[in-house]
């Protein structure tokens, strides 16, 4: 099923066609032919059954007796076929606002997520007759999608490689409006954009998955901390040899790498000891 375009002609012309048959239709009455009065007065009722009207951004899907006989997408006054039934469709760009979905993120973490998406119809035939109720359709297929793209990703981590669902925000919004694209590709409509609105962790494990992220958050730093002393303790060991500033053995080098290693991981201020020798 394809949207086609239904026949449809200037509707001020239906309307004078409309006035000339009733005219017809009054004047043999007043000559008394009563078969050209029924005839000029059931023509004027049938074409007068072909008048629509169509207001802005909105589609009239034309049926004929069960037939479907195409859609009139202009605005303005229209004579089309007589005796059809006439479905409005909105064109218009609208939101849907999906309610908070408990789900499960990719490590099993139980999550809170919401999403907003713009879409409108482009193809009126499909969103008639392939689905029952497009609207409906619409709403169940994205909260399905937002279930999908939430299950493929953690909710955060701390390797900055791998997508999350909370640091790549955008490129899970643009992988949720591809998936509900695909979903809602048979309804005729047209996802325009689709954005994540709430995303937090429920709030049974809130507690325990924040002191889970600042042990996350305090070990990475730890570790790029470690990483750093060691090379500025290689480092200030080998300048002092190049320069022939101090010639230390390997212990006098275990002392100095530990104490710079000391200096820099602690999480308190060093106080330095100065020795400045015998008194006497």
């Amino acid at each position: 099923m394809r949207e086609e375009n239904a026949f449809a002609i200037n509707g001020f012309i239906g309307v004078l066609l409309i006035v000339l048959f009733a005219g017809a239709a009054v004047y043999f009455v007043s000559i008394e032919n009563i078969f050209l009065v029924i005839l000029f007065a059931f023509i004027a009722a049938i074409l007068f059954t072909g008048i629509t009207i169509v207001q802005p951004n909105q589609g009239k899907v034309i049926t004929f007796f069960g037939k479907y006989m195409g859609t009139i997408r202009n605005s303005g006054l229209f004579l089309t076929v007589p005796l059809t039934l006439r479905k409005t469709v909105s064109l218009r760009v609208r939101n849907f606002n999906s309610k908070k979905l408990k789900v499960n993120d990719v490590e099993g973490n139980p999550i809170e997520i919401a999403a907003v998406v713009v879409f409108r119809v482009v193809d009126t035939a499909k969103a008639v007759f392939e689905v029952d109720y497009y609207e409906e359709f619409v709403e169940i297929q994205s909260e399905t999608a937002i279930r999908h793209v939430a299950g493929k990703y953690p909710y955060d981590t701390f390797a900055d490689e791998e997508v999350t669902l909370r640091g790549n925000s955008d490129i899970v919004s643009e992988e949720l409006a591809r998936n509900i694209q695909e979903r809602l590709a048979v309804s005729g409509v047209e996802v325009i954009e689709a954005r994540l609105t709430h995303l937090a962790y429920s709030t049974e494990i809130a507690s325990a998955m924040l002191q889970r992220q600042q042990a996350g958050a305090i070990l990475s730093a730890r570790q790029k901390i470690v990483e750093g002393a060691v090379s500025m303790a290689q480092m200030a060991v080998e300048q002092l040899e190049a320069n022939g500033v101090l010639d230390l053995d390997e212990e006098r080098k275990v002392h100095m790498v530990n104490n710079i290693m000391v200096a820099i991981i602690s999480d308190r201020g060093t106080q330095p000891v100065i020795n400045v020798g015998s008194l006497y």
